[in-house]
């Protein structure tokens, strides 16, 4: 037997037809609203996903493509989350075009930059630039968020969140330098221009490497 009484059967109808009476939207207007509510806010990326959403544009660019250098852009229409952000710059560089070309990729279009994958025009490439040199694409193989969950788990960092509780800022930034024997995800508290401390993850291992100060 229903649970359902003869008179809310027919208030609950009288409540639909007054609803649909109320709306005098077209049914394309109204098919328009609910897209709209479905669609869902543009959300941010991790350095991996967006490092080879770049990567599938570059390789068109050169054969002989290397990455050089990501790091995430911070942006005021998409907060960042959970190690993930809005957007991202990477550098790839080809030795035989003996160029470098800087790519982002933006999960939204705002503050200057294009929605998706975007390439920069070629800049001359001769060598290593500073401390940083070229590593092969498949050497990313640990995403920055687990690589921040490494370095937030260390002793090292144990102590300095202990003496700096008001640091709270994170930077990933996926490199190779002359001392490294692999890429690496250099982990920052802080701004990369600012920092007093950081940790290197290995970006193919996913394993502590070294601390800096």
């Amino acid at each position: 037997m229903s649970t359902h009484s003869p008179l809310r059967i027919i208030l609950a109808g009288s409540f639909l037809i007054l609803a649909s009476c109320m709306d005098s939207s077209s049914p394309s207007e109204i098919k328009a609203r609910q897209e709209k509510a479905e669609k869902k806010a543009p959300e941010p990326v991790s350095g991996q996903t967006a490092f080879f959403k770049m990567y599938g544009m570059a390789k068109g660019w050169a054969p002989d493509l290397e990455g050089f250098r990501c790091e995430p852009i911070r942006l005021n229409a998409v907060p960042e989350k959970d190690g993930k952000f809005p957007a991202w710059k990477c550098a790839f560089v080809s030795q035989s075009k003996r160029a470098m070309k800087t790519y982002s990729y933006s999960v939204v279009e705002a503050e200057g930059l294009f929605k998706d994958s975007f390439g920069g025009p070629d800049e001359s490439y001769s060598g290593p630039r500073g401390q940083n040199i070229p590593f092969p694409i498949l050497a990313l193989k640990t995403d920055n968020t687990a690589a921040t969950e490494v370095a937030k788990a260390h002793k090292d960092t144990v102590d300095y969140m202990k003496k700096n509780p008001t640091v709270t800022v994170i930077t990933p930034v996926l490199e190779k330098t002359k001392e490294s024997s692999n890429a690496v995800w250099r982990i920052y508290w802080g701004l990369p221009s600012t920092s007093n401390y950081s940790i290197l993850v290995d970006a193919t291992a996913g394993t502590y490497v070294k601390t800096m100060r």
